[in-house]
């Protein structure tokens, strides 16, 4: 059993110490927007915050996270979907299929805290997301959005 904090909730979960927080947030906890990808950490599908910094959750074992760390999920990001990242991907369209798209905005909110007002290099090296869709153009638009910067 493991104490997690998703969301300012204390979960109890019933998770052997070596499960990936991803399985425990979907399977146990039955927050299914962080999304599982690759297994391995490369296609941000499943990126999470922990204590404000963007996570894979896919390859983090639960053992890892201590009760007092907060996790925010694409659900605990705003509850109204008003977060700016939120507002400027819906208001350029930004998914096709949509798959990885709360990692992606999980990111974009990660780089926001941390940068402000991004360049288009700042951008791309943070958004290392993967989309299979290819919607790199958009994603930079939003982000951009978001900062309150004009659509690049």
């Amino acid at each position: 059993m493991a104490k997690l904090n998703i969301n300012g909730k204390i979960r109890d979960v019933q998770v052997e110490p070596d499960t990936p927080l991803l399985w425990a947030i979907r399977e146990q906890v039955g927050l299914t927007g962080t999304k599982y990808g690759c297994g391995v950490a490369q296609c941000g599908a499943c990126s999470v915050h922990i204590n404000g910094e963007l996570v894979r959750s896919c390859v983090l074992p639960v053992g890892g996270v201590k009760p007092t760390d907060k996790v925010v999920t694409i659900e605990g990001l705003s509850s109204t979907s008003s977060h700016p990242v939120q507002k400027a991907w819906s208001a350029l369209d930004v998914p096709q299929c949509g798959y990885c798209q709360s990692g992606q905005i999980m990111a974009a909110a990660a780089l926001l805290r941390k940068k402000p007002k991004p360049t288009d290099q700042d951008i791309d090296d943070a958004m290392s997301n993967v989309c299979r869709c290819g919607t790199y153009q958009r994603v930079r638009a939003a982000v951009h959005m978001a900062a309150g910067r004009k659509q690049a």
